[in-house]
């Protein structure tokens, strides 16, 4: 193990795996240390969308396609509706394609790639303090020090390097609780569908030619897969004989924004610097993207240029959720809404070029006069 390093990530996900392999691209030595074994699972959707796949490519992150299913678009589904068949459904636009991946499958892509790089990854070695000097910071591992110029937190959303920097001040929307779970089956969409019941959410998209994931989100804490499949009586159909091929994984969900994600060498990133609600499907996308800006400032040495690029990256994901989020809970709205886009489909489709960073803001807002007048006339 070397005793210095340029770069020093704490926390082996996918963020920081990214972060690492960005730093190499820059010149700068780097080292990774987790204490899990790889590789490391979530629960999450597992759909990647466009954007993420632009990233990766930016990153050199070969993600191999044949163990996923390329995702073409988005379909919402009106479950549970005293009106059953609403829906709206669009593809990407320009062509785009994202790409639904086992999480595992694609913690181990990045492995690959950042060992190709020459990154120093350390597993089953947990961080357990820092000791700032003059020009460097000592990052305390298993009983030793190593000095590094810099520090990166990629350890999730209750980081202890935040802690330790003391850059915990942040604003939180309430708390969503995901449910995740895998059937062995041929899939029937190359859509990631979303379907909207009265209390939560449903999930499905097809990572494989022969297995789906799905997973439900909601405000209990309690509601577990198969209690919330009833409220989405299509997708508890397509389900039925399937053999489940991996166990229920759960997770918490959240807008959560941060005041500050630097602090002197120190840096966050990924769930350690802030979140953005499941719903939006954005949250590996975001990380791969603040890997490539903090790469950028730290081969400047312009943190401040980091903390201005993070907050414009996370702009487009967070009002995507919030916009998403005002339909949770609201059985009536979201009818109407459904009704609206299956009226005027030309809606959805801009909806979904937002959600992939291919429409503007301002376009976004123009659509929203149209959409409120949609539900007027509803």
């Amino acid at each position: 193990m070397p005793s210095a390093t340029d770069v020093f990530v704490i926390g082996g996900g996918p963020a920081g795996l990214a972060a690492a392999i960005a730093a190499r691209q820059q010149g700068l030595s780097v080292m990774v240390a987790d204490g899990a074994k790889p590789p490391i699972d979530k629960a999450c959707g597992e759909a990647l969308m466009p954007d993420a796949m632009t990233a990766l490519d930016r990153l050199g992150v070969a993600v191999p396609s044949q163990d996923g299913c390329r995702l073409r678009g988005v379909r919402f589904l009106g479950s549970g509706f005293s009106q059953p068949g609403l829906e709206a459904d669009a593809d990407f636009p320009s062509g785009a394609c994202g790409l639904a991946i086992r999480r595992t499958v694609l913690h181990s892509a990045l492995i690959d790639h950042a060992t190709e790089s020459g990154v120093d990854l350390l597993w089953h070695t947990a961080v357990t303090g820092l000791s700032p000097a003059c020009s460097h910071t000592n990052v305390e591992i298993g009983g030793r020090e190593v000095r590094a110029h810099w520090i990166i937190g990629a350890d999730g959303a209750y980081s202890r390097l935040r802690r330790w920097a003391n850059l915990e001040t942040h604003s939180r929307s309430a708390l969503r609780y995901s449910f995740r779970r895998h059937y062995r089956l041929r899939p029937w969409s190359n859509r990631m569908e979303v379907y909207w019941g009265r209390h939560s959410q449903g999930y499905a998209t097809a990572i494989s030619d022969q297995e789906v994931c799905v997973a439900v989100a909601s405000h209990d804490p309690k509601l577990r897969l198969d209690e919330a499949l009833h409220e989405f009586p299509e997708l508890k159909a397509r389900l039925r004989g399937a053999e489940v091929s991996s166990v229920e994984k759960g997770s918490i969900s959240a807008n959560r924004k941060l005041r500050r994600v630097w602090r002197k060498n120190i840096a966050l990133l990924g769930d350690a610097s802030g979140t953005v609600d499941a719903i939006t499907g954005e949250g590996l996308g975001l990380a791969f993207n603040q890997a490539l800006a903090l790469a950028d400032a730290l081969r400047t040495g312009n943190l401040v240029a980091y903390q201005s690029a993070h907050r414009s990256l996370a702009l487009r994901p967070m009002l995507m959720a919030r916009l998403l989020l005002t339909l949770d809970g609201r059985p009536r709205f979201q009818q109407r809404i459904m009704k609206t886009f299956r009226q005027r489909p030309e809606i959805f489709r801009r909806l979904v070029a937002f959600h992939v960073g291919s429409l503007s803001p301002l376009n976004l807002a123009l659509d929203g006069l149209t959409l409120g007048w949609g539900l007027l006339t509803a």
